[in-house]
């Protein structure tokens, strides 16, 4: 018996990384897994590790930046699986460097991908999560939101604050419906991330160094394993919270 057992949780990003780690904590403790993500391949390999897990999972092509395509790709969860009850925002796609060599095109990408699609994908579940009597929504945020030094990551940190603080306000209006909604600022060692470490490994070592617990999140057992107590029974009280799943990196005020 698992936590989760005849529960339906949406991830998105889920062919890799964080968000395949997501998929694999939930499946283990009984969820139904709906993969979303733009790259089938990725979706398949995902669904196949879930299904060793012994839990169900079907993929489902979706870029999250074409926000218009979002509600029909939640009902066809709701209608393969009977219902959503976990909501996991993961993807992301946005723009890296200064604010004076960016241009509104590249910062507007990471607001796509980011708020505009979470929100999308919470009003589309949202109906579907009341018809079951509650669910919970996990958006993943950064601990860049608060770095003293944001340079570069002005407008990936500006995209993520703004998911930080839609999150609070779910939390706050669908309370009352029996919906949950927390953000996490995870460092996971992702594929593009665990690329960086193995090609810089010196900058690599001096950002371990930051860490208090001394390493980089292993995307399944620390970062999935926290989204499933979060979404779980245990932390039933918990809503409007982000918790910096960061080794102690950062400091949330």
């Amino acid at each position: 018996m698992g936590s989760l057992d005849g529960k339906v949780a949406i991830v998105t990003g889920a062919g890799q990384g964080v968000g395949q780690g997501i998929a694999l904590a939930l499946a283990s403790e009984g969820a139904s897994v709906a993969v979303v993500g733009r790259t089938m391949a990725k979706l398949e390999t995902t669904c196949g590790l879930v299904r060793e897990r012994g839990a169900t999972a079907e993929p489902f092509l979706c870029d999250v930046a074409v926000t218009d395509t979002i509600p029909s790709v939640v009902d066809a969860v709701a209608a393969r699986f009977g219902g959503v009850d976990v909501l996991v925002n993961n993807a992301y796609s946005g723009s890296y460097g200064t604010l004076l060599s960016m241009s509104d095109a590249a910062f507007q990408k990471g607001f796509r991908s980011g708020p505009f699609a979470a929100f999308a994908f919470m009003k589309a579940c949202h109906p579907h999560m009341k018809r079951r009597g509650g669910g919970s929504i996990v958006n993943l945020v950064t601990s860049a939101m608060v770095r003293w030094d944001p340079t570069t990551y002005g407008a990936y940190a500006a995209a993520k604050q703004a998911l930080r603080s839609l999150t609070r306000t779910a939390a706050a209006e669908w309370g009352p419906d029996g919906i949950r909604a927390n953000s996490i600022a995870p460092h996971a060692l992702s594929p593009g991330l665990k690329w960086w470490t193995e090609t810089n490994p010196e900058e690599a070592e001096a950002f371990r160094r930051t860490i208090p617990l001394g390493y980089i999140g292993d995307c399944e057992q620390d970062i999935g394993r926290a989204v499933v107590a979060l979404v779980g029974p245990d932390l039933r009280y918990l809503t409007g919270a982000t918790v910096p799943l960061d080794g102690g990196q950062a400091f949330f005020g």
